[in-house]
């Protein structure tokens, strides 16, 4: 009767096992293909920041220039 107990919990456990062991090591693959993306994700947010910045500065850059064309048109 206690090797019946003994055998149905090591069947029990040995799913459990397996399934852990394919985690683990589905998880280890996945790892550097996470890392992967969220660096290009980083990089891409990087490259989106530096183009808003340099919109910015345009738009500033052309507003001050009409302004002074303006401002020179109405002198003369």
């Amino acid at each position: 009767m206690t090797d019946e107990m003994n055998n149905a919990t090591r069947l029990l456990q040995e799913p459990q096992k397996r399934m852990a062991a394919a985690t683990t090591i589905g998880m280890s693959a996945l790892k550097p293909m996470l890392h992967f993306q969220v660096s290009m994700l980083r990089m891409w947010a990087d490259t989106l920041e530096r183009f808003t910045g340099n919109y910015e500065n345009g738009l500033d850059e052309t507003a001050t220039a009409i302004k002074e064309q303006a401002d020179k048109q109405r002198a003369a």
